[in-house]
C-alpha cells in the first residue's frame, strides 16, 4: 500500500448523484450457491429496475474473473481478494449514485460483512438466492456439480468447500418453484417499500 497517495474529495457529492438520478443508490448484493438463479434473478432485477428508468449496473462472477479479476484462482485467499475488489468496485458505482446488482457466491459471511462494512450505512442490502443443493445440482447450467463430484474441480463451494448460510439477509428469495419473475418482483417490491426507488 503506498504511503504517498491523498483521498482527493470531489466537488459532486453523492446525494447530488443521486438526486439528479432519482434514486437511493445501494448495493443489492447477490448470494447463494451456484445454480441458486443469482446472475438470472439478477439480470431480471437489473431489467425491471431499467424499465422504471433507474440507474443501474450489474456486476457479474464470471464476467469480473474475466477481466478485473483476471488470474485469480479459487483458493479460500484469492476468493477473498476476488469479494474486496469487487466490494471496491461496487463501492465506487454506488457514490456514482447507482444501484449496483452484484451476482457473487461468496460463500464466506466474513467477506460479504467486509463489503457491508466498506459501504455507506444503509447502502448493502444482501440478498439470498436460496436453492436447495439438490435442486442446484439438478440445475448445474455450466456442468459444474458433476465435475466437482467426479473430483475434478475442488473447493468448489457447497461439495468440498463450504457455504454460509446469510442469517439475516435484507431480502430472502426461496428460488425453488417460483419463477424468475416472481423472483425478482421480490426485491424490486423490497427496493420500494424501503424508499431506494
Amino acid at each position: 500500500m503506498s504511503t504517498h497517495t491523498v483521498w482527493h474529495e470531489h466537488h459532486v457529492s453523492q446525494k447530488q448523484r443521486s438526486i439528479l438520478k432519482q434514486q437511493k443508490p445501494c448495493i443489492l448484493w447477490f448470494t447463494g450457491l451456484s445454480g441458486s438463479g443469482k446472475s438470472t434473478v439478477a439480470n431480471a432485477v437489473e431489467n425491471l429496475l431499467f424499465g422504471m428508468n433507474k440507474h443501474t449496473y450489474l456486476l457479474d462472477g464470471d464476467n469480473v474473473r474475466q477481466g478485473l479479476n483476471k488470474g485469480l484462482g479459487f483458493s479460500e485467499a484469492d476468493r477473498v481478494e476476488n469479494i474486496r475488489r469487487v466490494g471496491e468496485v461496487a463501492n465506487l458505482f454506488c457514490d456514482a449514485g447507482l444501484i449496483v446488482v452484484t451476482a457473487f457466491i461468496s460463500p464466506f459471511e466474513k467477506d460479504r460483512e467486509m463489503v457491508r462494512r466498506m459501504a455507506m450505512q444503509g447502502q448493502f442490502v444482501e440478498v439470498f438466492i436460496d436453492a436447495p443443493l439438490s435442486v442446484c445440482e439438478q440445475r448445474d447450467p455450466k456442468g459444474l456439480y458433476k465435475k466437482a463430484r467426479a473430483g475434478e474441480i475442488k473447493d468448489f463451494t457447497g461439495i468440498d468447500s463450504p457455504y454460509d448460510v446469510p442469517l439475516n439477509p435484507e431480502i430472502h428469495v426461496i428460488n425453488d418453484g417460483i419463477s424468475i419473475e416472481e423472483a425478482a418482483k421480490q426485491v424490486v417490491a423490497y427496493l420500494r417499500d424501503t424508499a431506494y426507488i
